[in-house]
């Protein structure tokens, strides 16, 4: 039988992301991580309903030059050692790459799926930007907006709409058991 899995975007879901003239950024470094108060309960939660949680994750910093990928990693690592997340897919390239792995792209989430076994139409994608709300529509699975008012292009379409981490995760437990 298939899996269920959250697809969660990393910064601005599972961390604070760093805010500068109302536009998110990644933590420059594990120094600067603040994971969201009340997440790792939350997701303790998913996995006790059986969700795969897969942190799928555009790093564009690497391809600019302005961080390093041994810097990403180590932010992941950090958040491996406190959160229950079964596995992270970055997306080192920036925007004029053409790859298939960055977001709005679905890439990330298609490889995913393939290595958990994962059913994308019984699954959500969380976010906080319009890349993550079409990556995940373009996979197929179901959508948890995040707005944190942030001044920039806001998605188009989504399923469901929460003002911040937890209320995302609780929406997806409360429509995991309808």
């Amino acid at each position: 039988m298939k899996r269920r899995a959250v697809f969660i975007d990393r910064d601005g879901v599972l961390n604070c992301a760093v805010v500068r003239e109302n536009k998110p950024f990644p933590p420059a470094g594990v120094a600067e991580v603040n994971i969201l108060p009340g997440v790792a309960g939350n997701l303790r939660a998913l996995k006790g309903a059986g969700f795969v949680l897969i942190v799928v994750s555009n790093q564009p910093d690497v391809a600019r030059g302005t961080t390093t990928r041994e810097t990403v990693e180590a932010i992941n690592a950090y958040l491996a050692e406190r959160l229950p997340l079964d596995r992270f897919i970055m997306c080192y390239h920036d925007s004029n790459d053409g790859c298939d792995c960055r977001k709005p792209r679905p890439g990330m989430l298609f490889a995913g799926a393939r290595e958990f076994d994962v059913d994308l139409k019984a699954s959500f994608m969380v976010g906080d930007r319009w890349r993550d709300m079409e990556a995940g529509t373009a996979a197929g699975c179901r959508t948890v907006f995040i707005d944190y008012g942030y001044d920039e292009k806001h998605p188009r379409a989504y399923d469901y709409k929460a003002s911040s981490a937890c209320e995302a995760f609780s929406i997806i437990l409360q429509e995991s058991l309808a």
